[in-house]
């Protein structure tokens, strides 16, 4: 769910931009102006819950916002559900979430962890199997202490761009952030929330987002939508510190106490706890191994010899694999390396999950048991909730992980499509900089290998971010913690408490 940086070409971007029609270009175009304006539906329901321990009344409301171009014409259908206790209250917090990818559609938080309903899967890392999947009421939905919008930004989930829109209108950090930041106004405009509590987050590439997003709605224009609280859950805000590309060693520094942490919960490592565990790979990763790769070839035998054996010891890899390595393992290597002797695999979202590649001979695996241990689960739940509960009627895929923002994703700041080092923490170092009020908290699981801990703290902890509004927060799970019921009580509770304490 969160993706490797991919660079656009400028000059291939500029091509496609200046391209002349052609003759079999001309039906496109005149198919895209016939092309019937879509029909904005909304749905909703009264429902009754119980969550945090209160009996809430709420009015569930999937509905479409469509995006318009100046001259008028529709160009994106973005679909919301929401969650508003009734009758409404506007002091009540409203939170808006989402998820990551570029391309994840909100089902993950919305049926995972937040929504009102949940869909049961196991929760000891194993697959889910094949259907029925039990859709069951959700205790730990935050409904009792905000009102939630779930945003399917554009080619997620129903949302979709109209016919003859062009992408790079839309898929891009800055694009993509302007077209959510108009949803949310629009959100609160209708709903009468402008003087409301406001909390945006999300997950993964969502934690990108929201970086992206509080510069939106609070530094770009003079016409600002105030925010009380940005929630990071699986965080990835600098891009470059985890690309494994030649010559950047911090990738392993940052890596290190991940694989650490998943060598102890498959018993390659002694330690008391996760906790534990990470705390010693940190030292030795941002001390003596930094060092040592920093050395390059300059080195000395009795230097690496003495690194190479104490990263055996926190990594579960034999000191001859890793002398072949010149002490830096991929992640990808990692996941087959580690429990070779076994037959298995290991996840990349969540590394207690194992899995069986056709062979054991290879050096990366075949697949993440960590995505297809779960996705078939969240993929019906969403389906069964939007189309047979709420109503929403579309012949469209729900796009659980979509494809085509991927594909045309612009990782440029400043909608240039260069190649660059993406960091977008400096954003939130502004954002709470400039608010004096706003607060951050931030989730990470120790098992997550797509956005790694060290990661986290690494991007946020740097000079420019206020660290005594940053609420740190772990859990004995991967990427997706709420799929371990306890994380998910757990992280329920403690974004709980952070909204409470405004």
């Amino acid at each position: 769910m969160s993706p490797r940086f991919i660079a656009l070409l400028a000059a291939a971007s500029a091509l496609a931009l200046t391209a002349p029609t052609t003759a079999q270009d001309a039906p496109k175009e005149a198919a895209a102006k016939t092309a019937p304006s879509p029909e904005a539906q909304t749905r909703s329901r009264d429902l009754v819950g119980t969550f945090g321990g209160q009996r809430i009344a709420f009015k569930a409301t999937i509905a479409d916002t469509i995006l318009t171009d100046d001259a008028g014409k529709a160009e994106a259908v973005i679909v919301t559900t929401s969650y508003v206790k009734t009758p409404a209250d506007p002091t009540r917090p409203v939170f808006f979430i989402y998820n990551g990818g570029p391309g994840s559609g909100s089902v993950w938080l919305q049926m995972g962890a937040f929504g009102p309903k949940r869909v049961a899967i196991p929760s000891d890392a194993k697959d889910d199997g094949a259907p029925p999947y039990p859709l069951l009421d959700n205790p730990d939905s935050l409904l009792d202490v905000a009102d939630l919008v779930f945003i399917d930004p554009p080619g997620t989930g129903f949302s979709h761009l109209t016919q003859g829109t062009d992408p790079k209108k839309y898929y891009g950090l800055r694009q993509d952030a302007r077209a959510v930041a108009k949803v949310i106004r629009r959100w609160i405009n209708d709903n009468g929330r402008w003087n409301s509590p406001k909390i945006i987050g999300g997950e993964s590439y969502g934690t990108t987002r929201t970086a992206m997003l509080a510069d939106e709605l609070e530094g770009s224009t003079f016409n600002d939508v105030g925010l009380n609280g940005l929630i990071l859950i699986s965080t990835i805000l600098d891009f470059g510190a985890e690309d494994t590309t030649p010559g950047n060693e911090m990738a392993y520094v940052v890596m290190l106490p991940n694989m650490a942490t998943a060598a102890w919960y498959h018993g390659k490592v002694q330690g008391a706890s996760a906790a534990a565990v990470a705390e010693e790979a940190r030292r030795f990763a941002i001390g003596p191994f930094a060092t040592a790769l920093l050395k390059g070839q300059d080195l000395p035998e009795a230097e690496r010899a003495a690194v190479r054996k104490e990263l055996s010891r926190l990594t579960g890899l034999s000191e001859t694999y890793l002398d072949q390595a010149n002490l830096r393992v991929t992640d990808q290597r990692f996941y087959k390396e580690l429990l070779r002797d076994r037959g298995l695999t290991v996840g990349r979202l969540d590394s207690r999950y194992t899995g069986t590649d056709y062979d054991n001979a290879g050096e990366y695996p075949d697949n993440d048991p960590s995505f297809y241990g779960i996705d078939a689960g969240y993929t019906a739940a969403i389906n069964s909730w939007a189309r047979e509960t709420l109503g929403y009627k579309t012949d469209r895929e729900y796009q659980s992980i979509g494809r085509e923002p991927g594909r045309n994703w612009d990782w440029s700041l400043d909608g240039s499509g260069r190649s660059s080092y993406l960091n977008v923490a400096p954003l939130v170092g502004q954002a709470l900089r400039q608010n004096s009020q706003l607060r951050l908290f931030n989730a990470q699981g120790w098992f997550d290998f797509a956005t790694p801990f060290f990661g986290a703290e690494y991007s946020l902890k740097r000079y420019g971010i206020p660290q005594d509004r940053i609420t740190w927060k772990y859990y004995d799970a991967g990427h997706m913690m709420y799929i371990r019921d306890e994380d998910r009580a757990k992280l329920s509770a403690d974004i709980r408490e952070f909204i409470r304490a405004r």
